[in-house]
């Protein structure tokens, strides 16, 4: 059994909703963060990090000024690495399963966050996350190592996904 759950497709498909469905039911410690967006009367300003643990940092935004763009929002990897990756090194050393939503282009503009992703990569450690869809030679890189299984969520398979991600939960880890 593969160590590594990614989950991609297109923006909309319920791949954070699959995840954060999977880790609310599964036994043992999951650590790690997911994303969000940040709404203003109805209009995205922007993404946040929420840590499974309960802290917040704001990832990127349309008033962040930054040399790290992505399409009209400016990254902060200052604060990726500082609420984020300590989140992912945390997971690492106390947890049964790490989350990372999402192995991004905002995500890898940040040199510790490929770091940390690598790590879990050559750990025995479980990953459950989601990758970017478009071609990105570092996460293209991920998609193809062995221990890496690649889902794609549509809007028709969401549900068979999710039982599917149940199963991988529930069955035993190898032991470290």
């Amino acid at each position: 059994m593969k160590q590594v759950y990614l989950l991609t497709g297109q923006p909309g498909t319920g791949k954070t909703t699959i995840i954060k469905q999977a880790i609310a039911e599964m036994k043992g410690k999951a650590g790690g963060f997911y994303t969000e967006e940040i709404k203003s009367q109805g209009v995205r300003q922007g993404f946040r990090l929420v840590t499974l643990d309960g802290q917040t940092a704001v990832l990127a935004h349309l008033y962040f000024h930054s040399p790290h763009r992505v399409s009209k929002y400016g990254v902060d990897v200052e604060s990726l690495d500082k609420v984020g990756v300590s989140a992912i090194n945390q997971a690492i050393k106390k947890c049964d399963l790490v989350v990372i939503d999402e192995i991004g282009k905002m995500e890898l503009f940040s040199a510790k966050f490929r770091e940390a992703v690598l790590n879990i990569l050559n750990s025995r450690k479980r990953l459950l996350g989601t990758i970017m869809l478009s071609p990105h030679p570092c996460a293209d890189a991920i998609k193809r190592q062995p221990q890496v299984n690649l889902v794609t969520v549509t809007r028709t398979n969401h549900q068979q996904v999710l039982e599917e991600l149940q199963d991988w939960l529930a069955t035993e880890s190898p032991k470290l």
